[in-house]
């Protein structure tokens, strides 16, 4: 009903989260269930949801999301567990308690012997339950449950996926993938433009993103690294109105690649954001703003 778990030949150790942005602290709890699987003599598994459970629930919610299911699995199947599951989150599901979901889905489905709870994650109908619960539903469905080691970093006393996201909209971006172990991107789908840029010689690439829910980070001018064809380009990316050139309230993204000459309109290039160089500005005049991208170029150059 929820979920394909054939080929199973022993049971599982396994740790239940949507992993948005698979970041540090994600990473550090799958690094604690492959000790405990491996402790236990259990495969490792992770048990995911393709759509955020809220956007199910509530059809007006908008998810920003870190990373799209796609890029989710494939991050999950690169660190090292034994299975990635994952699960269509239904309303019927969503009405599930903490016990039904252990018993149902987790037990009798996936053939989970040892549950590693994150450290504040909670599940069931209205999350109602808390680790005390979990226990106690643990004994009577055969589930042995751990709650995982809190993790923290000098300075920050608490990573999640809304402080990554908060970060990014602040235009943070160190500090966003430095929880996130790794550079922000996402991938966007060249667009006829406003083919301004041309004529001032930067020109850029007009993008769309791939998936609508994707969080883009806040306004401002961007290092940036561009992967195409399985080569990577430095870059500067402006996200913003294009104030200078007057063309209304519309939110543009914009990139000029430094040092590259290719035709790639209607073609798939990947954006990483390594830095924000500034803020967007309004200039007096074009040769202002022509003077502006010289020095951004020249910081993106001496940066990355």
């Amino acid at each position: 009903m929820f979920a394909n778990a054939t080929n199973i030949v022993k049971g599982f150790a396994a740790t239940v989260g949507f992993f948005d942005g698979v970041h540090a602290g994600h990473r550090f709890l799958i690094e604690e269930l492959k000790k405990e699987a491996g402790k236990h003599d259990l495969l490792s598994l992770v048990v995911t949801f393709r759509l955020h459970p809220r956007k199910v629930l509530h059809d007006s919610f908008q998810p920003l999301l870190l990373t799209t299911p796609e890029e989710k699995m494939r991050m999950l199947q690169l660190l090292g567990v034994d299975k990635v599951i994952e699960l269509d989150f239904t309303p019927e599901m969503a009405q599930l308690s903490a016990f039904d979901f252990m018993h149902q889905v987790l037990s009798k489905q996936l053939d989970v012997k040892l549950l590693l709870v994150g450290h504040d994650h909670k599940f069931g109908h209205n999350r109602e339950d808390g680790f005390p619960e979990y226990l106690n539903y643990g004994k009577q469905t055969g589930i042995e449950v751990i709650q995982a080691t809190r993790y923290t970093t000098p300075g920050l006393n608490h990573i999640s996926s809304s402080e990554i996201r908060s970060a990014l909209q602040k235009g943070y971006i160190d500090r966003a993938n430095a929880l996130l172990t790794e550079p922000y991107a996402f991938t966007g789908f060249v667009v006829n433009g406003f083919k301004v840029g041309k004529k001032i010689g930067f020109p850029t690439a007009n993008l769309q993103p791939l998936h609508p829910d994707k969080l883009i980070p806040g306004m401002g001018v961007y290092a940036v690294l561009v992967e195409w064809k399985e080569k990577t380009y430095r870059a500067m990316m402006n996200i913003g109105m294009r104030p200078t050139m007057e063309n209304g309230s519309e939110i543009s993204l914009e990139v000029h690649i430094l040092d590259f000459e290719e035709d790639i309109y209607h073609q798939e290039i990947k954006v990483k954001f390594i830095h924000k160089i500034r803020d967007e500005i309004k200039f007096d005049s074009i040769e202002q703003l022509i003077q502006q991208l010289k020095k951004d170029k020249e910081f993106v150059v001496s940066l990355i």
